[in-house]
């Protein structure tokens, strides 16, 4: 049994083709992306460290609460506009095939933040216990921040000559593309 790859009709050697770069240089939501991506690292970057001073101090519980909250509304936020953003640019909410694996791992993003808030409403676990899980969530984060990032070194390397560095946006998941 096999399983297939998704395909796509843009040559492999280019993230967009032609017609998604135009779409995705035209909607409102490229702009949408480019200003939640980096506030929802800035609330990541404060959320870590608050969850780790409690970790290791057991100070600060409510903060870090708090924060992991906050880092999670905004992580809805940008999949839900991220999901409007590939439905525009690329014709379906999730999987368009230049986004398959950073949407894969975006979903468990999603998955291990829900479990958290689950766990704090719930009142499940110690306060210990459900840090952990956000600092989990924010591991997987990471990863997939990276997978954006990667996504963006390649993306720079195969544009269009006439691309010119003004044309640098967000892409859905906030990562910069050219």
């Amino acid at each position: 049994m096999s399983v297939s790859q998704p395909t796509s009709s843009r040559p492999q050697s280019t993230l967009y083709s032609p017609a998604e770069r135009a779409r995705r240089d035209a909607t409102v939501w490229t702009l949408v992306q480019g200003v939640l991506a980096p506030l929802q690292f800035l609330a990541f970057a404060v959320s870590l460290c608050l969850v780790i001073n409690f970790l290791l101090n057991g100070i600060g519980f409510e903060a870090a609460t708090f924060s992991v909250i906050v880092k999670t509304s905004l992580l809805y936020a940008i999949m839900v506009t991220g999901a409007i953003w590939e439905k525009e640019v690329f014709g379906r909410y999730l999987f368009a095939p230049a986004f398959f694996w950073e949407d894969v791992v975006s979903l468990l993003v999603m998955g291990l933040h829900t479990a958290y808030v689950v766990m704090w409403l719930m009142g499940w676990g110690t306060p210990a216990e459900q840090m952990w899980i956000a600092l989990a969530a924010y591991s997987t984060y990471v990863v997939n921040a990276l997978q954006f990032l990667l996504k963006f070194q390649a993306a720079r390397q195969t544009a269009p000559i006439d691309a010119a560095p003004s044309d640098t946006v967000l892409n859905a998941q906030g990562a910069l593309d050219s």
